[in-house]
Formats: C-alpha cells, structure tokens, sequence
C-alpha cells in the first residue's frame, strides 16, 4: 500500500524499467502531472529523491483555480477536512505593528477563500500547507493503479533517441543504479532541476533579489490567547521587526518570516527568536521547529522541451512568492502537459499538441512572474513609519497615511483573480479564434469571457451543481441553443472517428447561450474554451484541437 508523505512512500519492483510517461520530483507539480496521466489510463512512475517530510509548508494557498482541479480529481472535500485550520476561519490579511498591537489596515476575503458560493467560480481558496496538499494528492495517487512512485531515488543522467528516453535513475540508500525507459519524461524536479541542467536549458532573468529567512515556530499559549482579530496573515509593520506571522493550525504553530539585510545569508536563533518575540509584541517562548533560508528570483527558462524531455513547474519558472502563485501556477503546468501528453500516447493527439504546452504556458508564466514582482516591491520593512504606536494626533496621521499606502499596494497581491483565472492563451495552435476581441487584461477583477482561448464561464445550474462537473474527462461540446444542433452532431461524428473524446451536452433548457454567446461552445479538458459558434467544418475543427491540422483550414471554413 503505498503511504503519504511524513512515512516512506512505496517502493516497487526493481526489475521494473519501462512506463510510458517517467515523471522527476513528487512534489504538487509531479503529482498533479500523474493524477491528469492516471486518470486517463496512462502508465507512469515518478521518481522523487527527498523524504518530502517536515513541517516546513512552502506553499499556503491552494487557490480558486487549483481547487476546480481538486473538485475535477474528486479530492477538494478531502483537502478541506485535512485543512489544519477549522473551516470557518476568516481568510482576512491583517496589517498591524505587532501581533497584538494597533491594526492599520485590514484586506478581507483574501484569495477568494471565503467559504461561500461564488457565481465566478465552483470552489474557494484553502489555506492550507503544501505538506498537506500533498498528503492529499499521494492518497489520490495510490487508488491510480497505473502510477507508480519511487522514494529515495535520483535521476542522474538520460539519453533520448527518436522513439523513447532512457533516464539513469540512483537509489540513495543502496547506490544502486537502473535504467527506467519512457516515452516520455517530464521534470518537475525545481528551481535546481537536474532535467534542466541535462537539457541544456538556461534560465534567464534576474537572480537572488535578497535572502528571506523563515521559520516555523510553536509558541504556546498563543491559541488560547489570540490576536483580537483572526487572519490567515499578519503583516507585521514596525522599524525592529517587520516580517509576517501565519497561523498553520489551531495547536499553537505559526510561521515567521523576515527579510535578511543584503549581503547576510544566515541568522543566529537567539537572534530570530529576539525579531519574533519583538513582532508578536510581548516575551514569549518559542520552539524553533524548522528554518528554512531562500532568495527571490525572477527566472524563466530560454526552453520548456527537448523532443521527449519536458519542463514543469519551478523547473522552468521561478519568482517570489508574493501572491500565492507558485505552487498554483506549477500544478496548472501539471494539468495542462498532462492531458495533451495524455491524448499523444492514447493515440489521438497530434505532436502540435505537445507544442502547444510552452506556447500557452509561457504567456501565463510572464504575467504571473510580473505580478508577482509587482507584489514584491512593497514588503512590511517598506511601510514603516514613525509614530505608528503613538496616541495622538500624530499617531492617527501616520496610521492614516500606512493605511492608504497598504491598500493602493497590497490589494492586488490578495485579490488578483484576474490573474488567477484570467489567463489566457493567444494564438495557441490548438485553438479556434473567432475573430473577437480580446477583453482589457486586469489583475484584481475577473470578467468571464467564453472568447475562444480564455477559461469557460462557470454558472450554477438548476439543480445546484456546477456546470463543471458535467463536463468530460475529454472535450464536451456544449449545445446551448437549437441553431447548433446539426453542427453539434456533425462534430460529434468527426471527434468519434477521430478517437477524440466528446461528450455532447445537452443544456439548451438553460440561459448559458446568453453567457457564452454562442449556441455551440467546445470545451477542453482543462476547462478553457477551444472553440465557439454556430457552423464549423467538422472535421478541419477537430483536426485542429487535436493537434493534427492547421488552424487556418477551420478560419477557410468559418469564412
């Protein structure tokens, strides 16, 4: 039976060398990539090196977005009760001097995660640890009979010829050295990629802004005697301790982070404990549980693939961490190699498929980077003042003035769904433009669109669920109104023909035609729109968003 992180993940035969897809690292980003493999019935083995134990939590939001995955894969209820905080704790970012000193602003609803229905989206953010994020994906992964995982292991080198590639794989414990052959191999193995380095592909950009020094912490007593106000966050603004402080349960641990001065990589303990105990704003005792020293980057690799080898993840894109994007950002890497990887070995696919992933991906990658340094430029040290403790008018005029300068700064670090599910793929080869224009690019606000390229409009049906759990595993050709029922049959018989999986779905008995304009709408697997409109060559569409014809012989048609 194979185990979650936190004990040894299960070991398989030695013997075994050949899987169709060999995925390097198991952190989120490989796990998601398998899941979007497993699910369709390919054969993969993931090859991870590090125990992945420890409390250590990197990533803390698993977003709107990543959840409509979780919902897809069947596990976003489980995440939630594995959630180490209760479900109705407020997802607010708190600005104040200290722990317990003066609030200067507060920014509500962080991240969407707000337990509550939403038209935009079918699931809200979770504040949760990576390590349990991963929990959760290890358990979904051990009832995929197809995906087998390997602890304790390196890659060291791989060859490839035109038909498959052959990774050197290592086993730490024993150094004991194998071949594990694949058709192909993707790495999801980080910012210090082996993949990578093995590739020849160089990540361009902007290195190690400055050290960032965080720690995980228990202080007891700190659950019975809270803040007066609950946050996910707290933004602590004061000239001798600026930092943030994050509850990760309800038993008394916490994460501390500060930004070290230039040029300094380490910092004592009796030191950090002295930073904390100043941010919280009262002596405390403190259990240093882990620490953990890393630098922000600006980084994006020159290439995502080398004929069989593909790039995922930090692998290929690294920024700070202001945002949340990272870890959501690396498991839509997953899902979108995933399914075309998928689609290529189940025989359907066409190889502009697996062209399409750095075509599409790269656009998202450059905007979530830029976003993310936006958010980087204004950090706690960047907004104290004098006077923010004091009573007074003085007092008052300098919290004012902090205030204002949190709101016009920091919004758009925590209400960003424009980013989250605002990205879009122009000029993908796999997609149907129809000529539309393209909507304003907006970060904090998120208008659906069903324009060819962007993520398909959500909504509520009649019964209660949401329309995205009526979608397939495949395509779903979505009829909305009577002018498309003949097109619909004919694309039907050509995605039949074709081995492309489409499920029809019948929703003319609802309003949707009037939210995505158009009688007839194709949805892609990963939810985003391939194509809208009312009459289409059937089969120069399908041959397109299958990766096996131009785009061009559909715009012929449509015109």
């Amino acid at each position: 039976m194979q185990s979650a992180p936190g004990s040894e993940l299960m070991q398989i035969n030695p013997e075994v060398t050949q899987t169709q897809v060999l995925v390097v690292g198991a952190g989120p980003v490989g796990l998601s990539l398998a899941i979007e493999l497993g699910l369709r019935g390919i054969a993969v083995t993931l090859v991870e090196q590090r125990s992945r134990t420890g409390a250590q939590p990197r990533a803390k939001t698993t977003n709107v977005r990543s959840m409509q995955h979780l919902r897809r894969w069947g596990i976003a209820d489980a995440l939630r009760a594995a959630a180490p905080l209760p479900s109705d704790y407020p997802t607010d970012i708190v600005f104040s001097t200290t722990l317990f000193g003066r609030t200067l602003a507060v920014i509500e609803n962080a991240f969407e995660g707000a337990k509550r229905r939403d038209a935009r989206f079918p699931e809200p953010a979770q504040w949760v640890p990576q390590y349990t994020v991963e929990t959760i994906l290890h358990q979904r992964i051990a009832r995929l009979p197809s995906v087998r995982v390997i602890s304790g292991t390196a890659m060291e080198d791989l060859a490839q010829s035109a038909a498959a590639v052959s990774a050197t794989v290592r086993e730490l414990a024993t150094d004991t050295r194998r071949t594990i052959r694949a058709d192909y191999l993707v790495g999801a193995d980080g910012a210090r990629s082996r993949v990578r380095e093995l590739m020849g592909a160089k990540m361009n950009g902007d290195h190690a802004f400055a050290f960032n020094y965080n720690l995980i912490v228990r202080i007891p007593g700190l659950a019975q005697n809270p803040p007066a106000r609950r946050a996910i966050m707290y933004w602590l603004v004061n000239p001798e301790a600026p930092g943030l402080l994050s509850p990760l349960d309800g038993d008394d641990v916490w994460a501390f982070g500060i930004l070290l001065p230039p040029g300094i990589k380490e910092i004592s303990d009796d030191e950090v404990v002295r930073r904390l105990c100043t941010a919280i704003g009262r002596p405390t005792n403190v259990e240093i549980l882990e620490r953990d020293i890393w630098a922000a980057h600006r980084l994006i690799a020159d290439r995502y693939r080398d004929r069989r080898v593909f790039l995922a993840g930090d692998a290929c894109h690294l920024h700070p961490p202001y945002g949340g994007f990272g870890m959501n950002l690396g498991i839509a890497d997953g899902v979108d190699l995933g399914w075309k990887l998928a689609a290529v070995l189940n025989g359907w696919g066409g190889d502009a498929l697996l062209e399409s992933y750095e075509q599409e991906r790269r656009s998202v990658h450059q905007r979530t980077i830029a976003a993310a340094i936006e958010n980087y430029r204004t950090l706690s040290d960047h907004l104290v003042k004098d006077a923010l403790d004091d009573d007074g008018p003085d007092g008052e005029r300098a919290r004012k003035e902090v205030r204002q300068a949190i709101i016009a700064a920091k919004t758009r670090e925590f209400k960003s769904l424009g980013v989250v599910l605002g990205s879009r793929y122009e000029n993908s080869p796999i997609i149907v433009d129809d000529g539309t224009a393209w909507s304003p690019v907006q970060h904090t606000e998120f208008q659906p669109s069903a324009r060819p390229g962007c993520l398909a409009p959500h909504a509520w049906l009649g019964d209660g669920s949401s329309l995205y759990d009526h979608f397939g595993p495949g395509y779903t050709l979505l009829v909305l109104a009577d002018a498309g029922r003949s097109t619909a049959g004919d694309i039907a018989d050509e995605a039949k023909a074709a081995g492309v999986p489409t499920k029809l779905l019948d929703l003319r008995h609802t309003d949707l035609a009037q939210l995505y304009e158009a009688p007839l709408a194709l949805i892609r697997p990963d939810q985003y729109v391939a194509w809208r409109g009312t009459g289409a060559d059937a089969s120069a569409l399908v041959g397109v968003i299958r990766g096996a014809e131009a785009r061009t012989a559909v715009r012929r048609a449509a015109s």
